[in-house]
Order: C-alpha cells, then structure tokens, then sequence
C-alpha cells in the first residue's frame, strides 16, 4: 500500500478558545530543553471534550490538552489524571503518547494543561482522505487490528505498572450505570427526551461485573487512533485518555461499538456516523463483538446490555457538550446540533431494548 500524505491538520484557533502565547512560552522554554523560535499555537477542530491544541517551536512539534470552557462534569477533564495514565502506560503500551510536561498553574493559560509529543499520522473521519483506498480485505483487516490493539490494552496488568489505585472495578457496572444517569438528569435541557425508559430498563437488567477488570479506554474508537501514513492498516497510536479508569472491560467495549454504525442501519443512524464504518469489507458491530470474544475468551450470552449502555453514555457525553452551547458557554457551531444526535440515540436504544435494532 503506497504512503499516504494526508494527516490531521490543525487550525486557526476558534473564537473564544484562545491561550496566553506569551506566558505559554515563557513557562516551556524555562521547563524544556532546546527550545527554539517562536511559539505558534493552532488547533485540532474535530474533538467534542478536551481542547487540543498543536504547539510549535522551531521544528519542534508537540501537544496541549486542556478542559473545555463552561459547564463540566466533576470528574470530568482531569488533566493530572490523564497525564498519570500516559506516564505510566508509555512503557508498556507503544501505542500511548509520549508525555512531557503537566501544570496546574491556573497563571499560565487559565486551566490545568499537559503536554505531550505529537503522534503524527492519519486519522480517520467520516470519511477516508482522498488518496486512501481500502479493498475489502484491507477494511477488514483494520477492523482486526482496532480490536486487537483494544485487546492488548485490557491484556496490560494495571497493578503492575502502578495504577491499581486508578480505579474501583468493584462494583464498577452499577456505579456507572447510576452515574453517568444522574449526569444525564443533570444536564437535560428542555428540547430533549427524558431516557426514563432507557434508564429503567438498564437498572433492571444489570449483569455482574466481568470476572477479569482492566485499564479500559472510555473513547476507544476509529478517530482516537493514528495511523501510519506509510501503512495505514497499522495502528501507532491511540489519544485522548481523559476518562481512562479501570474497570470492565466488556462496558468498554460497549461504549466504542455505540459510535459503530452498520452499513444497512436505518438512515437515521447514517445521519450521525462520525467514521468510515460503512465501507465495503468492515465489520459489524456483531463481528466486533465474536472477534473480541474470541481473543479474550470470555463468553456473553447478550451484549444488548452493554450495547444500550454505550448508546446511552455517548447521548449523555453529546448532550453535556450540548448543554454548554445551549447555555452560550461556547461558539462552537457543531454543538448545535447535537440535541438532534441525542434524540436519535434514544430512538436507537428503545430499539434495542425492544429487540427491534
């Protein structure tokens, strides 16, 4: 497969979500060796939580990542806690960023921040960039590798590397289950449904948590993954860890198979498909499911739990988001449509509760 050029550029910084230049570089270059040149800042634009920025100084490119403006979820956007997971996990996980700098010097740029090496490569979107083809084959054959670089992260003995305190898998099924409600609850605006049903149903058909616990992802999904512009069927990185904890890793696979659109979905779903999972040889989210199994050796009777709970969880991230838009926390025009996107993921999770999806 010849080398593709297309990588994941950033932007102008959007209105509103600027950082203090002078300050920002002031701090590097008195933290960082060899730093050199002027600091330019632009910005990733496709991220819906975290604020990413791309820094350059010289011919030295790195990352920031900071919380967004307005309204948050408590344990929302820690950057201390996603700067931990990264240290501890770039030893043993090739795929994590190199991190490089955490502060929480509210002076600097207003927010806590970290920063971290670039991983440069192709990440994918809705749609595959121009000069990228895959065949059948190639399209199932990244599916594989999503799923086996998801495996090999639950596969990593968290205690081992320092992060037993990461987390509580105890429990953790209900606990999420409960919390991510009450964030629904706390976050609804008027022009959007109540999920009451899909909230019951969930309480009343809670499995026990998996017999095995892991550092799991929370995000883990075709656009939180690089691809080498070389290969692009190899996977060289995986981003944003914001909400990493450890827990169950079969609710992380649920929470990614939420985003997994099939190709004969109804067209509502179509509508808000952020990622080329359409394409001819990718697999269902049915095949997801069979093929993680496989590796790990753990047997479901019905994922339709996990499922809903993914369904659910991705309406409550999108309709938090939207709430800030709603409340003119933020300018950013892609959040005004997210209502609409909560409306249909209800809509799919009735479905799926009524064997219908």
């Amino acid at each position: 497969m010849k080398s593709i050029k297309s990588i994941d550029e950033p932007i102008e910084v959007r209105e509103g979500e600027q950082i203090n230049q002078k300050n920002l570089e002031m701090f590097l270059k008195s933290h960082i060796p060899d730093l050199n040149g002027e600091l330019i800042i632009s910005q990733f634009p496709s991220g819906f939580s975290n604020l990413t920025y791309l820094l350059k100084l010289g011919e030295r490119e790195m990352v920031l990542r900071k919380p967004p403006y307005g309204k948050k979820a408590k344990s929302a956007h820690d950057m201390a806690r996603e700067y931990k997971i990264l240290n501890a996990l770039k030893p043993v996980f090739p795929y994590a960023p190199t991190p490089l700098l955490y502060s929480e010097e509210l002076d600097i740029i207003g927010s806590p921040f970290y920063l971290m090496e670039r991983v440069k490569g192709i990440i994918l979107r809705k749609k595959l960039p121009k000069e990228l083809m895959l065949s059948k084959i190639d399209a199932r054959k990244l599916c594989e590798n999503l799923i086996s670089v998801f495996y090999e992260l639950h596969s990593i003995d968290y205690k081992a590397i320092g992060l037993e305190d990461f987390g509580k898998p105890e429990g953790y099924v209900r606990r999420q289950v409960d919390g991510w409600s009450k964030r629904y609850m706390d976050a609804r605006t008027d022009d959007v449904p109540d999920f009451e049903k899909v909230m019951q149903w969930m309480q009343d058909n809670m499995p026990k948590d998996c017999k095995t616990s892991s550092i799991i992802h929370n995000d883990y999904k075709f656009d939180n993954v690089v691809l080498n512009h070389e290969d692009p069927l190899h996977i060289i990185g995986v981003l944003d860890w914001e909400m990493a904890t450890i827990g169950d890793p079969l609710m992380d696979l649920g929470s990614s198979l939420a985003y997994w659109v099939n190709r004969d979905d109804p067209e509502n779903l179509q509508m808000i498909r952020q990622m080329p999972t359409t394409l001819e040889g990718m697999m269902t989210r049915e095949e997801l499911i069979e093929f993680y199994l496989s590796k790990t050796g753990l047997k479901v009777e019905s994922f339709d739990f996990y499922l809903c709970f993914g369904i659910f969880r991705l309406a409550v991230i999108a309709q938090q988001i939207y709430y800030r838009f709603y409340h003119g926390q933020t300018k950013d025009k892609r959040f005004q449509m997210l209502a609409f996107a909560v409306k249909i993921l209800e809509e799919t999770a009735l479905k799926l509760i009524n064997n219908d999806y």
